[in-house]
């Protein structure tokens, strides 16, 4: 029997780890306009957006981004609070915006509404470089991830603005969370003003689950 060399095995060693570390994204299921769910997690500002916004138990995100196809690339229009509102590379935005092996969720318009895709996508394209909005709180200049994708198809009236809520609905009180957030920032719990959040958007009547990415 040939003798391997200890070189190699290590570069034996080294191509498994890499191949069995890297995850691949049944992609091929997306289309031009698709609404990309990254799910909530359970603690920190994630959970605490989750709490006060989930409509059902099997919805439960707190990001969201638009697809846009160029030639054979796949990008996301999206707003994160690293890099602000943005145009990034599907592959980039797996990796910065889900934890390993979780699974995105791929909305889409229903038929009667897929003829805004192509004036929503260039109205969110115009939104890139605009600042993230850390304080949830509606306005022209900056935006927060659900607020990025309601103002890129607002002009076909897709997305519907809702009174904000911050109540946790365990207690009935303003969730903790929330609380000690605007007040670190010196402004009053925006209560009742207009706003939106993932699970609102995914709760819409215009769009349904297609799948995942996974």
């Amino acid at each position: 029997m040939r003798k391997i060399s200890k070189s190699n095995l290590l570069c034996c060693i080294f191509a498994l780890f890499f191949l069995t570390s890297c995850k691949t994204y049944n992609t091929s299921i997306l289309e031009n306009g698709d609404l990309l769910f990254v799910p909530a997690a359970d603690s920190g500002l994630s959970g605490a957006i989750n709490n006060v916004t989930q409509t059902e138990k099997k919805t439960s995100y707190d990001h969201i981004g638009i697809v846009k196809k160029e030639e054979h690339h796949l990008y996301v229009l999206h707003a994160a609070p690293k890099g602000g509102s943005q145009k990034q590379r599907l592959s980039h935005f797996i990796k910065e915006q889900t934890k390993s092996g979780q699974a995105i969720d791929v909305y889409r318009l229903k038929s009667a509404f897929k003829s805004s895709i192509p004036a929503s996508i260039s109205k969110a394209e115009s939104l890139v470089g605009k600042p993230y909005n850390f304080n949830y709180i509606l306005d022209d200049n900056s935006f927060y991830c659900s607020d990025f994708v309601e103002r890129a198809f607002r002009d076909n009236q897709i997305f519907q603005l809702e009174p904000m809520t911050f109540v946790d609905p365990k207690t009935g009180k303003t969730n903790a969370f929330w609380e000690k957030f605007y007040h670190d920032k010196n402004l009053k719990v925006p209560e009742g003003e207009p706003g939106c959040n993932p699970n609102g958007l995914a709760a819409s009547n215009k769009v349904y689950k297609v799948g995942e990415l996974k």
